[in-house]
């Protein structure tokens, strides 16, 4: 009698690595519910002790530029003394070309170009004196607080004067 050889059907097994994965994951995931519904009641405390919450600022304008010039013997009487001048929406104050001057110092500005700091030291300058006018710039400009000093002593200072036409006037030398 001859005998068949048995076959048998084997159902499909999942890998090892798998269940356990899945295992892994369902504790994991337990163990997160745990925690948040452990939490939920002292959130929850939290927020009533606290109240509501503020709404948020709406974005302010920054504050405009104001700045005092103060102008001496430039050899005009209508540019010398002390003017305000108003850089926001409107150029304002008392300056007499607060317009202009205002778009000059927002032309700086986007060159991120500082026209209040001092020439540095060791600066090689031409020895051209430029009058005797002076100039004093106090304020606020850009967010950052001003006081500049400005003459025409020699070519350094001098180029540095004209940077800043029409803030300061043009001088006769």
């Amino acid at each position: 009698m001859l005998r068949r050889p048995r076959t048998r059907t084997r159902t499909p097994r999942t890998p090892r690595t798998s269940l356990r994965a899945a295992t892994a994951a369902a504790v994991l995931l337990a163990a997160a519910a745990l925690a948040a519904a452990a939490l939920a009641p002292a959130a929850t405390a939290t927020a009533a002790v606290l109240g509501p919450l503020p709404p948020l600022p709406l974005l302010s304008a920054p504050a405009p530029d104001t700045l005092t010039v103060r102008v001496e013997r430039s050899g005009s009487r209508e540019a010398d003394g002390e003017f305000r001048l108003e850089c926001g929406t409107t150029p304002g104050g008392t300056h007499p070309a607060a317009a202009n001057a205002c778009k000059r110092l927002e032309q700086l500005a986007r060159a991120d170009e500082n026209p209040f700091a001092p020439v540095p030291d060791g600066q090689m300058c031409t020895q051209l004196y430029g009058g005797p006018a002076t100039a004093r710039i106090t304020g606020t400009w850009q967010g950052r607080r001003v006081d500049a000093r400005f003459s025409r002593a020699n070519g350094c200072e001098t180029d540095r004067w004209d940077n800043l036409r029409p803030v300061l006037p043009r001088v006769r030398g």
